[in-house]
């Protein structure tokens, strides 16, 4: 288990550094970015008093950018739901954008996302959060179930965002994919990362394989053909 898992995190090192290159310049139109929760070790009301500084144990959210039209994802990062790790995002995904030209961006209403878009983008961005209010539905014994959507509220931040294309529709969709195939994300089960490294690395293999190897069902390329980042389905053995 031990060699497979360093095994691990040295393949998901290598697949980070080709993410890291090969993204760059990457050319778009509009960005959809979420969270998805996971957890290291334990969960957050789990954590014991001395655990509760690490941050490296307890909750963890994996911050996710999408082009919808392309389905690539140019940058992802995994970090506390804060405002130090909103800040790095945005300036992960302003540097992969860099030279694209204006986009239209669409988050959730995570209130950090106001100064981390602001401080990455400036005024060079249509940016609107998409908010979605729940309704409460009691779970009987159980019942795992997520809670009901009951309305959606649009607000544009900055620039003049296209009220059609404020969607985080694709990039949420994207969420179950990574729980389909990340084995870490399996709910109530006891597959989860016992180290933030393996977390990280299981992550960027995950998205490499997804961006440059594995072909959409809908576009009947890679994402990383579709944007033009590569003119080739890779091998896996490319890949590693």
């Amino acid at each position: 288990r031990d060699t497979i898992l360093r095994l691990l995190v040295e393949v998901g090192d290598r697949c980070q550094a080709i993410l890291d290159e090969r993204m760059q310049g990457f050319h778009c139109r509009l960005i959809q970015a979420d969270e998805i929760w996971t957890f290291c070790r334990k969960k957050e009301q789990r954590l014991e008093e001395h655990e509760e500084n690490d941050p490296e144990l307890g909750d963890q959210y994996v911050f996710v950018a999408l082009d919808p039209e392309t389905k690539l994802i140019p940058t992802f990062l995994v970090g506390k739901r804060d405002t130090a790790t909103a800040h790095r995002f945005t300036h992960a995904l302003r540097a992969c954008l860099n030279g694209n030209g204006r986009i239209q961006l669409t988050t959730d209403g995570l209130r950090a996302y106001l100064t981390a878009v602001e401080e990455a983008f400036g005024a060079d961005v249509d940016y609107a959060q998409l908010v979605k209010m729940y309704g409460s539905e009691p779970a009987g014994d159980g019942r795992y179930a997520p809670p009901r959507v009951t309305e959606t509220v649009s607000t544009p931040i900055t620039g003049n965002p296209d009220p059609a294309r404020i969607c985080t529709s694709h990039v949420e969709r994207q969420n179950l994919t990574i729980r389909m195939m990340c084995r870490r994300f399996t709910r109530l089960t006891n597959a989860f990362s016992k180290k933030l490294a393996n977390l990280k690395a299981a992550l960027a293999l995950h998205f490499a394989y997804y961006n440059f190897c594995r072909i959409h069902q809908t576009l009947r390329v890679t994402p990383a053909m579709a944007a033009g980042v590569s003119d080739r389905v890779w091998r896996i053995e490319e890949l590693l």
